[in-house]
């Protein structure tokens, strides 16, 4: 029996990396999934790699940091479905390295790393609260939100805030039978991998790359694979009785 049939999950940032291998992950285990990018292209590269294993999906154009963008996407899967049983919200920038930045900056990384998690959620929300008891909201944050970055405290502050959001939010959607968690990867072998290590001035990124892996005690970076099983299994009725925790998905870097 798969864990999400008959169910509709939507995954927010699935056009690429850990993203993409969540929405095929919850797809295989029978979700229709509703594949959710700024980048229209890569959705529907993503829909395409779930539909021709003869799983569902479809493609939604959104920027999440479009409040008005959400709001009609959360009113497309009201039409089409009435019904919403799983968010995940994938979106996040590295951001700038040190603190030498610009208002522009500040304000971009606010706006990506915690506005969008914060209006995706209140959005999906009234969506999720008809799921009978069976909805579930997971978040993405970083081991930067425990154990801090010495190369990038604005990222640190943002991926940050989403540990103690999510608490609450848990409190908050308690009452209406919906669960919220918010995991944090460590290194994760993505295209975004080295460009998160280029930020840093003058930076030798093969070195950098070496130094990171040999740092996991575990001995390797995670696949994006390894993170959509965490993701589904949060989502799933396995965890059923799991909310408002912050799960490391890092290979053991944080109990070092």
């Amino acid at each position: 029996m798969k864990r999400f049939e008959g169910r509709v999950a939507a995954v927010i940032g699935a056009g690429s990396g850990m993203g993409r291998a969540i929405a095929k992950r919850l797809a295989s285990e029978g979700a229709h999934v509703v594949v959710v990018d700024r980048e229209a292209e890569l959705a529907a590269e993503t829909v395409k790699e779930i539909v021709a294993v003869g799983d569902a999906a479809v493609a939604e154009n959104v920027d999440a940091t479009d409040i008005a963008a959400l709001k009609d996407l959360f009113a497309r899967i009201d039409k089409e479905h009435g019904v919403l049983h799983v968010l995940h919200n994938q979106v996040g920038i590295p951001g700038p390295a040190g603190m030498d930045i610009t208002e522009q900056d500040w304000d971009l990384n606010i706006s990506v790393n915690m506005k969008s998690m914060w209006f995706s959620c209140a959005e999906a929300l009234s969506l999720l609260k008809k799921a009978e008891g069976k909805g579930s909201i997971v978040l993405v944050s970083s081991t930067s939100a425990i154990i801090g970055s010495p190369f990038a405290p604005l990222y640190s502050m943002t991926k940050g805030s989403l540990v103690p959001f999510v608490r609450a939010l848990a409190l908050f959607a308690a009452p209406f039978g919906v669960r919220a968690n918010v995991i944090c990867p460590g290194t994760v072998d993505t295209p975004m991998l080295p460009k998160f290590l280029a930020r840093i001035p003058g930076a030798d990124v093969e070195a950098l790359m070496k130094k990171t892996i040999a740092s996991i005690p575990l001995g390797r970076p995670a696949q994006p694979e390894d993170i959509a099983g965490v993701v589904s299994f949060l989502a799933s009725d396995d965890a059923a009785f799991v909310t408002g925790v912050t799960l490391p998905v890092d290979g053991g870097v944080t109990i070092q």
